[in-house]
């Protein structure tokens, strides 16, 4: 089984060399059970991103494909929200990362190779685009056990004919929290809806996350601590620098390598006091998989192509706030407090790239 998933990745990355992209997830809680998810997006070429902010009652389309007729339906969203969305695609925005007033936060992940959507019969009387999915579950949802309860009754679609813009088919699996801690991985494999408990609090790309999880068992022997000293024929040797411990964590920028780093690196932290110190672990393990331009390549004929971390984004789901930098600020973070924006009921758009930075506090330019 392991010989056929590892031929299926080989195969789809050789057949895509322009569509690889190496986003990570990771959720930390605090002691006080403060919860911060953040997440890095990367993509070979600029994607154009878009910071929107969503108001209570904003639109959001529910339809089929159009070659079944069926009915559309607009729905009035429940809950206002602040979601980032590949500017290129024309149409309605594709929210792949976001939180909602109620705590609520969707990140969406490249899953090529896996990823097969369901089929609207003429039976279904619910249906959503992947494309408005992000949307959908943003606007829709308060909570994790909501939103695990009610997505199931949706077919979740995609038909490339209606889509323009983007370079890559949507190929997506998502990572639902809510500021209890409470976290799903929501994919679609073999036309069927899966839902995984978020176990790790981390995702990468693929495989699947059910794969993720038996591969993070290949390294039980990491350790925070490592052995200080041996006597070796009489002679003590002693270790040259401590982290010998974590000798064999893999390196790499394969989505199985940064799943591992993320998750044992998430385990041996220290447990954060608050939502303060909770941002700072985040960012930190981040780092540990921020993509400088040129060491992931692609190549396409004679075209050379170098995913690099575009933006990092992390969401503070209790205090409804977020952090967020490009590749060119990645350590000059701008912070907003989304419940000055959720409040002020404005519908806007920025897009990342040309946000003010190194502004530390970028509240009181959105309401303007």
């Amino acid at each position: 089984m392991k010989k056929i998933i590892s031929a299926s990745v080989s195969a789809t990355l050789a057949l895509s060399p322009l569509v690889s992209d190496a986003c990570t997830a990771v959720n930390v809680v605090a002691k006080d059970g403060s919860v911060v998810a953040g997440r890095t997006m990367e993509w070979a070429f600029d994607m154009k991103w878009e910071l929107v902010a969503n108001p209570k009652g904003s639109t959001i389309s529910m339809t089929a494909p159009a070659s079944m007729k069926l009915p559309a339906t607009n729905l009035s969203s429940k809950y206002a929200f602040a979601a980032i969305a590949p500017g290129v695609l024309q149409g309605s925005p594709a929210y792949l990362e976001g939180q909602n007033e109620l705590g609520l936060a969707i990140s969406g992940n490249f899953l090529p190779g896996f990823t097969e959507y369901q089929t609207v019969t003429p039976q279904d009387k619910k249906y959503v685009s992947v494309i408005n999915f992000g949307g959908f579950i943003l606007g829709m949802f308060g909570s994790v056990k909501e939103a695990r309860a009610e997505i199931p009754k949706y077919k979740v679609w995609y038909d490339p004919s209606e889509v323009k813009g983007i370079p890559t088919p949507p190929w997506i699996h998502y990572v639902l929290t809510d500021r209890s801690g409470d976290s799903i991985v929501v994919e679609f494999v073999k036309g069927q809806m899966m839902i995984h408990d978020n176990v790790a609090g981390v995702l990468t790309n693929s495989p699947t996350y059910d794969w993720h999880i038996n591969n993070v068992r290949n390294y039980l022997s990491l350790t925070s601590t490592a052995t200080s000293s041996v006597t070796i024929n009489g002679t003590n040797v002693t270790e040259l620098g401590q982290g010998g411990g974590l000798v064999g964590m893999p390196a790499d920028y394969t989505p199985p390598s940064r799943f591992v780093r993320q998750a044992y690196l998430k385990q041996f932290a220290y447990k954060p006091n608050n939502s303060i110190d909770a941002f700072q672990l985040a960012g930190h393990l981040l780092n540990n998989v921020d993509i400088p331009v040129g060491v992931a390549r692609s190549t396409d004929g004679k075209q050379v192509f170098s995913d690099y971390t575009q933006w990092v984004n992390l969401k503070d789901l209790k205090n409804n706030r977020m952090k967020i930098a490009n590749y060119a600020n990645r350590t000059n973070f701008i912070e907003i407090d989304l419940n000055q924006v959720f409040k002020s009921g404005k519908s806007k758009t920025w897009q990342i790239d040309k946000l003010p930075y190194p502004q530390n506090d970028l509240t009181a330019e959105l309401l303007k």
